[in-house]
């Protein structure tokens, strides 16, 4: 007999084939991570919820489906595409990285190192129009008082047991502002980073949900009856003296919230100039959706199922949501104040827009109003205070991160 054909005769078939299985993926996704059972089967099902929320539901599905995506790649066993231990310690560990680093890892340095979050910010820059915020400026006054869930929020997680930079982090998520809460978090606290951004997309998207009861709790019909005076129209030389003053005046004030509202007026002013029409365009789309797809994946790839299944992740959402409510509250507590002043002049809708999701929280404030006038649009009077929710909660993250790095 052949020696070859009689090697085969000899192979224990039953026990390779065991073998071979038992190094697929299969077996080890049943297995326990940590004191977690079938930690990686746990996950895999959240990502595929995840994935339907963003896909079915559209739930901010620009941002959702990549996170969603990203974490079911990382809870897939034997991926190898995205590995903690070389981001352990919160900095970058080089000395291994180019050895085990998976695709994710180099992806993931875009995070660590605080790049993709203020390229998004230029980009909604370039999309933003300041206009209504430059023609009325009392609505500053309001994206501030809509912070008011950061730092309550900050207060409650420190209460829960989060050290001071965990809390920091988590209260950012009421800024109602993803790049942010992900910059902050990816330098106070990178191991929460995962819950956190699912937690910041997830009620961002919810923001129709979140706001609508606490505006009508919170205002009477006559209040949400009131018809705004038309904004003027700001001059384009208007809107460029803008962006460069916010920028010097904010950085020179806090010069860690230098990376975000630099990049935001940067993008404006691209816009804005008139003269590079091209450079606007390509933050605006091509940019920011190539970094949008980069930040998503990789974020979603840090949700490993040590870091997300567990009791921090459920404070997490809870205090999420707390943050939303209570910067939509502050917003609104404050317009109605305002319209006392003013003599019934301010809509209080107008307040609850104060949180940074644009346009979104506007929408909500036109929806509300017009639901008890038909003819009232409060639009254009809304965007004043979200477009400064954006600038308020760049802010929230330079005190954070000048507090805390």
């Amino acid at each position: 007999m052949d020696a070859s054909i009689e090697r085969f005769l000899n192979i224990d078939i039953l026990g390779t084939l065991k073998d071979i299985a038992a190094e697929t993926g299969f077996t080890q996704l049943f297995q326990p991570v940590g004191v977690i059972p079938c930690g990686y089967l746990i996950m895999v099902i959240i990502s595929c919820v995840l994935l339907y929320l963003a896909i079915v539901k559209k739930f901010e599905p620009l941002l959702l489906l990549p996170i969603a995506f990203g974490m079911l790649l990382t809870n897939l066993p034997g991926s190898e595409v995205y590995h903690p231990e070389l981001f352990a310690g919160g900095h970058v560990n080089w000395g291994s990285f180019y050895e085990t680093a998976g695709l994710i890892d180099y992806l993931y340095l875009g995070v660590k190192l605080g790049i993709y979050p203020p390229l998004i910010f230029m980009g909604v820059g370039a999309m933003t129009d300041f206009g209504p915020l430059i023609a009325n400026p009392k609505s500053l006054l309001l994206g501030a008082a809509a912070q008011l869930g950061i730092f309550l929020t900050f207060i409650g997680a420190i209460a829960l047991g989060f050290t001071p930079a965990q809390a920091g982090s988590i209260g950012i998520i009421g800024g109602a502002d993803g790049p942010t809460a992900i910059l902050v978090t990816s330098k106070l606290a990178p191991e929460l980073l995962g819950p956190i951004a699912v937690a910041a997309y997830s009620y961002m998207a919810l923001v129709p949900v979140i706001q609508p009861p606490i505006m009508k709790a919170l205002t009477t019909k006559k209040e949400r009856k009131i018809r705004m005076n038309q904004l003027r129209s700001v001059t384009q030389r208007e809107k460029i003296i803008f962006a460069i003053v916010v920028t010097i005046a904010v950085i020179l004030i806090l010069p860690s919230a230098a990376p975000l509202i630099g990049m935001l007026m940067f993008g404006n002013l691209v816009k804005e100039s008139g003269v590079t029409d091209r450079l606007s365009k390509t933050a605006q789309n091509e940019l920011c959706n190539i970094v949008t797809i980069f930040l998503g994946i990789s974020v979603g790839a840090t949700a490993t199922a040590d870091t997300f299944l567990s009791l921090q992740t459920l404070y997490i959402i809870v205090l999420g949501v707390l943050a939303f409510c209570f910067g939509t509250a502050g917003g609104l507590l404050l317009a109605k104040l305002m319209n006392v002043l003013t003599g019934g002049k301010i809509n209080p809708l107008i307040g609850s827009a104060g949180v940074s999701a644009v346009p979104m929280a506007a929408r909500v404030s036109q929806s509300v109003g017009q639901k008890e006038d038909p003819g009232n649009f409060l639009l254009m009077h809304a965007m004043g205070p979200n477009v400064a929710g954006v600038i308020g909660s760049a802010v929230a993250a330079g005190v954070f991160l000048s507090l805390f790095l």
